[in-house]
């Protein structure tokens, strides 16, 4: 069981001057942290400051790179065994931080689960609801929060997939997927979400193709074949439905049916043949 001297926490924040000061000071009033590393991600107000003034260490990025990269700055930096990330908007509390990092040994990888009612709008809350259903079928486990940024982890772990994670809004969901994938051990521990303070930065109407697109960009990696096997099935039993009917209605097979099917069975061949490439990729590693 990992305690708080074992934890680095990063806090990716921009703009977050308002907020800031109060997230770390409440951070070091609660436990007593390896370090507390906040990443500014080019802000133009007085978020580095107020941070370094409220005892933080404070890493500087010359201009905005992405909530990615702010967490991947952090990532590299860290010198815990173990990392927590957290929100700079005081959005989570301290005391959820110190009951996710409780769980961290036997867990690789804690996820503080927000529940619904405490998730910004309706339409994110379906929106969040559709991914984590998509994500939970793709990766073969339950997901009650994808896009969580409240997550604690392996420090060792995280850089083993840190050529995976992309510059802006779906860390959570690539370290999510790629922890599940890889086999590592994942909880979801409920938590409640505060009200953030400031506007939220992700745009559902953008940032929700991005999502989607990482979900299946990493499952493609980890398991091709939950992706090209239904594309593969649908195509098939398609083509073959349709042949069946122009046979029943034309007696003939219509050059549509013939593609359907040819297409559905090019489909298999190549998700099989990534998944061979996958395997290959990963074997031996630990």
């Amino acid at each position: 069981m990992a305690v708080p001297s074992q934890v680095s926490i990063v806090i990716p924040a921009f703009n977050e001057a308002e907020a800031i000061a109060e997230v770390v000071n409440e951070l070091r009033a609660a436990a007593d942290w390896h370090e507390i590393l906040v990443v500014d991600d080019g802000s133009t107000d007085d978020t580095a400051n107020r941070a370094d003034a409220a005892g933080a260490r404070v890493i500087r990025q010359p201009y905005n790179k992405g909530n990615g990269a702010a967490v991947k700055a952090g990532i590299r930096a860290a010198t815990g065994e173990y990392l927590l990330i957290i929100d700079a908007d005081g959005q989570h509390k301290p005391s959820d931080a110190v009951r996710l990092v409780a769980h961290l040994g036997p867990y690789d990888l804690v996820v503080g689960a927000r529940s619904a009612i405490t998730q910004a709008g309706p339409v994110r809350r379906m929106g969040n609801a559709l991914l984590n259903w998509l994500a939970g079928y793709l990766a073969e486990r339950h997901i009650p929060d994808l896009t969580s940024g409240f997550r604690g982890a392996r420090l060792d772990y995280l850089r083993e997939f840190l050529f995976l994670l992309p510059n802006g809004f779906s860390t959570p969901t690539t370290t999510t997927l790629a922890f599940l994938k890889a086999g590592h051990n994942v909880r979801f521990e409920p938590v409640d979400a505060r009200q953030r303070t400031g506007q939220s930065k992700i745009r559902l109407s953008s940032d929700g193709v991005k999502f989607l697109v990482i979900i299946l960009r990493v499952i493609t990696i980890y398991s091709p074949m939950r992706i090209f096997l239904p594309v593969a099935g649908v195509s098939f039993g398609l083509g073959v439905a349709y042949a069946v009917w122009t046979i029943a209605t034309q007696m003939h097979i219509t050059n549509s049916s013939v593609l359907l099917i040819m297409f559905g069975v090019v489909v298999f061949l190549v998700g099989l043949v990534s998944e061979q490439i996958s395997a290959q990729r990963f074997d031996g590693r630990k």
